[in-house]
């Protein structure tokens, strides 16, 4: 089985979307600074898709784009459109809510779930052996608390955003460790993973 793995982009002052974010402006005011690295491939003309960037970037994002499932909230969901109902080329995307939409029917990829171990346990078995990916910052906040989340990948981009929505802020007094498993050296960013220590 794969593992659950937090996927985020974030500034070196630790935001991961600029102020002002919202439905039209997903990622906040400048906020798209943070993914530039995933945009420097060559387009590939299939509505919006990146293509592969070149290097360690690339390498970094063959591993993300073997996603065999998508778990989110709908704070993340939502101002992104909701990826148009299809993140990763048909896999399953399980969306936490505790008011599900009747989007279902028009998107069927897309599940609300309302526990976020319920939907990391729907979200293992949907991906098999391949990993799970998570995205938004209340959705790894939640999955830390509860003990499903087992990696963290942070894509740190060297920029001070200086306001915006914070990765880790309400994680409450708990400490939690994190096993250092690699650093790469991007074009642009560092791609920094870790293990979530049990």
């Amino acid at each position: 089985m794969g593992a659950s793995v937090l996927y985020m982009s974030m500034s070196l002052d630790g935001f991961i979307a600029g102020p002002n974010e919202g439905p039209g402006n997903g990622l906040g005011d400048g906020g798209e600074r943070l993914h530039e690295w995933i945009f420097a491939g060559p387009p590939t003309g299939e509505g919006g898709v990146p293509g592969r960037p070149p290097g360690v970037n690339g390498t970094v994002m063959d591993e993300v784009m073997e996603t065999g499932a998508v778990v989110a909230g709908r704070g993340t969901f939502e101002p992104a459109g909701g990826w148009g109902g299809d993140h990763h080329d048909g896999v399953p995307i399980f969306i936490l809510s505790r008011s599900p939409e009747d989007e279902e029917a028009r998107w069927p990829l897309v599940t609300y779930v309302s526990d976020v171990a319920e939907a990391m346990a729907a979200a293992r078995e949907a991906a098999g052996k391949k990993d799970v990916l998570v995205h938004g910052a209340g959705t790894a906040q939640l999955a830390l608390a509860a003990g499903v989340l087992d990696e963290v990948q942070i894509h740190l981009v060297p920029v001070l955003l200086g306001g915006g929505r914070p990765l880790f802020e309400n994680l409450g007094p708990d400490h939690i460790e994190l096993e250092p498993v690699r650093v790469l050296e991007g074009e642009g960013v560092t791609h920094l993973r870790y293990r979530v220590a049990s």
